[in-house]
């Protein structure tokens, strides 16, 4: 049944290991979307979960779906404890991305764990989750699936700029909503700060105390897939193919390799906006104050940083909504920003 009001938990797990992001939103349709952040949290993994995580690309299929097995009682776990913390008793539906462990698209292949029917028996409410599957089936990249809420419920920003484990960004060009991954961040920035055993680079100052790479910095900005038009999308498996080996090869301070891949991140990302444009900046890059400086730096642009709930929680928001779109059998997966055949309304419908 169509209606006008939705109250969904939305659920994330992103490719920068930060933990599993929770957001419990209100969404109203009035002419035009509204939401409402109710609650939201992130819980971090262990050390077993993130050990696990990490080395997702190194097993087979039929190791992943034993994992997948665990990853996703672990998961209902996990949002059962947030329902019950927080008093949660009106839920249209869980809205769950999982969590990436294969995604290689020109293979037509992604693969996100916890996205099991048995995620709805778990925690006795309906599922809305495999968001990802359904695009590349039909000749997408399955990925980015943010910009039909960035253009939704954030259209008054120029960009969405979103800096986790990769930067991805979305705008409208020619009445058509485009968006790609721009490069990685999180995922290569962490790897780094962990190596001097720190979760992260704290505001971007072990960056700001490094020397930059030149050599490095020429190999990494001629790369071929920063000359690719969009639909373009990366992974874990790009970064282990085309930037790890780089990084790694003339065994650079960390410091070093944070500076120069810190400024490579601002260079790409200056390339792909407008001069003078209003750019809505999320994810845990938002806090990395050198980042974006050196964006600033590359760029004149207007850089809005929302409040902490939308910085942290905008993916884990828009996977909601593309529950409540998916329930309401509304397009929630643009052709414009995959490389589908059509626009369709993507995901699966479990119920306990």
């Amino acid at each position: 049944m169509i209606k006008k009001e939705y109250r969904v938990l939305g659920v994330m797990s992103g490719t920068s290991l930060d933990g599993i992001d929770l957001a419990y939103i209100t969404f109203n349709f009035e002419n035009s979307w509204k939401f409402k952040l109710e609650c939201c949290t992130t819980i971090a993994y262990t050390e077993e979960w993130l050990q696990t995580l990490k080395g997702l690309v190194s097993n087979s299929l039929e190791e992943l779906q034993q994992i997948d097995i665990h990853y996703t009682a672990y998961l209902a776990e996990v949002i059962n404890t947030f329902i019950a913390a927080n008093n949660i008793e009106n839920i249209d539906a869980i809205c769950s991305h999982g969590h990436t462990a294969l995604h290689q698209p020109e293979k037509a292949l992604t693969y996100q764990i916890g996205n099991l029917k048995e995620l709805a028996t778990l925690t006795n409410n309906k599922v809305v989750c495999d968001f990802r599957v359904q695009d590349v089936a039909l000749g997408g990249q399955g990925a980015p699936l943010v910009p039909i809420g960035d253009q939704l419920l954030f259209s008054e920003y120029d960009y969405c700029l979103n800096l986790g484990g990769f930067a991805n960004i979305s705008t409208s060009e020619n009445e058509k909503r485009i968006a790609y991954d721009i490069c990685p961040v999180n995922i290569v920035l962490n790897k780094y700060a962990n190596q001097l055993g720190l979760p992260y680079d704290d505001k971007g100052e072990i960056a700001k105390s490094g020397t930059y790479l030149l050599n490095l910095g020429n190999e990494l900005r001629n790369l071929p897939y920063y000359k690719q038009r969009p639909p373009k999308s990366l992974g874990l498996e790009w970064v282990e193919k085309e930037i790890t080996p780089r990084l790694e090869a003339s065994k650079p301070k960390e410091a070093d390799v944070l500076r120069t891949f810190t400024e490579h991140i601002a260079s790409e990302i200056a390339k792909n906006v407008n001069i003078r444009s209003t750019i809505l900046v999320t994810g845990g890059g938002t806090y990395n104050d050198y980042l974006l400086s050196r964006i600033l730096y590359n760029k004149e642009i207007n850089l809005i940083i929302p409040s902490k709930e939308i910085i942290e929680f905008k993916e884990a928001l828009i996977f909601g909504f593309l529950g409540v779109l998916k329930m309401r059998e509304e397009v929630n997966c643009l052709a414009s920003v995959t490389g589908a055949k059509q626009d369709h309304s993507a995901g699966k419908i479990y119920l306990p």
